[in-house]
């Protein structure tokens, strides 16, 4: 949850420009027999500013994998 933490520390809201926000995991259905069988594999960071309410969708898995890599390109040039 470390991720999740981080995006709210360094959330600026793009709406009211007002910082820090709340964080919270989602959980979606796709389309087609996931639909259907109510499989929920689309996982989301959703971000709402303390101030006005407004919220983005972060994808955890691209966030990580940038993570990661940064951590990779770290150890190899430092």
């Amino acid at each position: 949850m470390e991720l999740d933490e981080n995006l709210g520390r360094r959330f600026v809201c793009s709406k009211c420009k007002s910082s820090g926000g709340i964080t919270k995991r989602v959980a979606t259905t796709g389309t087609g027999i996931s639909k259907l069988l109510d499989i929920q594999h689309n996982k989301y960071i959703a971000i709402s500013c303390r101030r006005c309410g407004y919220t983005e969708f972060y994808n955890p898995s691209i966030l990580e994998e940038q993570s990661r890599l940064g951590d990779i390109l770290d150890v190899i040039f430092n």
